[in-house]
């Protein structure tokens, strides 16, 4: 009688630790189903994100932020399928990176319009340019166009084309000053603005040298075109999954519109996309 019960009692720990297993494994791989993974680099994208965690927690999502060190890590990030999503580009910048790296990246929301700007440490006037003034210019080929549109439309010179998205150097025809044009990475341009006679910014860098474009912006891109919408990006083979249309949710909400509207449109850095 004696064995049997210490028989029983055995058998019915084991069931108890096998049951208590089981439980934090099913535990665990719920958590893991229900953590959306967005990578992204700099606020006012990050300071998004963060904003929504509570909103998402509350449907039942964790939202991990991955912060990577720049805009291509983010994207090679997202088609190794290392995360979900990412939130710091436009969509010509997508499709670029889409080209080169036979990549099936995806807008799917987008969520404001960056105030981008041309700015200069001599000239208080985009008319005081000098001839021969260095410009620097983003040297991926979509903000590379839409540096050289920005100026074609200040009349500081003119192009071929002046509404394409895909000008080039190349697509100059006058340019009444000589102005040379040097090639930088987006996150140089902060350091060029020390260097050069006019550089083509965003907000999110030039705020780093207490810069804004409503104070600061010589050429200030006017109206918000959505060709250019920082936009929550995904894969073709994840757009449609409910991670993603939680996201989409929670960042295309009165909350982030309300933030973008007091915080960042009176400063002109940026207006709601949605």
């Amino acid at each position: 009688m004696k064995k049997l019960l210490s028989f029983t009692v055995s058998l019915l720990a084991l069931v108890l630790i096998l049951t208590a297993c089981s439980t934090k494994n099913d535990s665990h791989n719920k958590k893991e189903k229900t953590t959306i993974k967005v990578a992204s680099h700099t606020s006012p994208m990050t300071d998004m994100l963060e904003m929504i965690k509570e909103d998402l927690q509350k449907e039942g999502y964790n939202l991990e932020i991955v912060k990577v060190s720049d805009n291509v890590q983010a994207n090679i990030a997202l088609n190794n399928k290392e995360v979900d999503a990412n939130f710091f580009q436009h969509k010509p910048f997508m499709e670029q990176f889409n080209q080169k790296n036979n990549a099936h990246l995806v807008a799917v929301q987008p969520i404001y319009n960056a105030t981008v700007s041309f700015y200069s440490k001599n000239i208080k006037d985009i008319k005081d340019l000098k001839n021969g003034a260095d410009i620097a210019i983003p040297s991926d080929p979509t903000n590379l166009a839409r540096a050289l549109r920005l100026l074609a439309h200040a009349k500081v010179i003119t192009l071929n084309n002046p509404d394409s998205f895909t000008v080039t150097e190349n697509d100059i025809k006058d340019n009444p000053k000589n102005l040379k044009f040097t090639k930088v990475s987006l996150l140089n341009l902060n350091e060029a603005y020390n260097e050069k006679d006019l550089v083509f910014n965003y907000p999110t860098y030039i705020s780093k040298l207490g810069l804004t474009p409503d104070k600061n912006g010589l050429i200030l891109e006017k109206d918000g075109d959505l060709t250019f919408a920082i936009s929550i990006v995904a894969r073709e083979d994840n757009k449609d999954d409910k991670k993603i249309t939680a996201l989409k949710k929670a960042l295309a909400s009165e909350k982030i519109k309300d933030y973008i509207n007091k915080e960042l449109k009176p400063k002109g850095h940026a207006t709601p996309a949605f």
